[in-house]
């Protein structure tokens, strides 16, 4: 676990930096760059309805980097992660406690602002991307597991000068594939996620 959190870490860094280095030039003359630290998320994903996988609950981490294209338009690359924790899975043969796999949800959004006056803005916003399942031995999820995801929902942010805060909704939809494990991804998958996040306005 610990080894996993460090590569998400990594990677979130990564990511962040690579974005912001990518859509520096761009950003000079269509908008402005504003970086989302998420130190604080959740992700419930219900239960399976045909399948009957379990439903279960993941507190995360992440970040994300949008750039403005106008005054009512962005584009945000984000990166967030799920970690698993122990809490009571409701199987078909019963319930059980046990280790929730651990994920990394990646995607590219569009979002629309809402027109606003004040420092503080509503927003629109949806996408698509993947999501990374992480091997958990106990749930019988032997390897690494992609899904592609698509994502819809909103927020409002606020924004006081330099910095500012975020709070933001998502509905998830996760494809299926035939190869999934037992527990997670062999029907298609929803889920919620919430999360509060601090931004900082690199400007134009």
């Amino acid at each position: 676990m610990k080894r996993s959190i460090a590569v998400f870490w990594i990677a979130v860094l990564m990511a962040v930096a690579g974005l912001a280095s990518a859509t520096n030039a761009f950003a000079q003359d269509a908008g402005t760059v504003v970086v989302t630290i998420i130190p604080a998320s959740g992700t419930f994903f219900i239960e399976g309805k045909d399948t009957k996988e379990p439903s279960f609950g993941n507190y995360g981490i992440g970040g994300a980097v949008s750039v403005n294209i106008n005054r009512f338009l962005a584009v945000e690359g984000e990166v967030t992660g799920a970690f698993g924790i122990t809490q009571d899975l409701k199987f078909p043969t019963g319930t059980q406690n046990l280790t929730s796999p651990t994920l990394v949800n990646y995607s590219g959004n569009i979002v629309v602002l809402g027109a606003n006056h004040s420092s503080v803005v509503p927003y629109a916003t949806g996408g698509i991307g993947g999501l990374t399942l992480f091997d958990e031995a106990s749930l019988g999820i032997r390897d690494k597991q992609t899904f592609l995801t698509g994502n819809a929902g909103g927020g409002v942010a606020w924004m006081n000068g330099r910095w500012g805060l975020r709070a933001d909704y998502r509905f998830i939809a996760v494809q299926s594939k035939d190869d999934a494990p037992i527990f997670f991804g062999q029907e298609t998958r929803y889920g919620h996620r919430v999360y509060g996040g601090v931004l900082i306005n690199f400007g134009q």
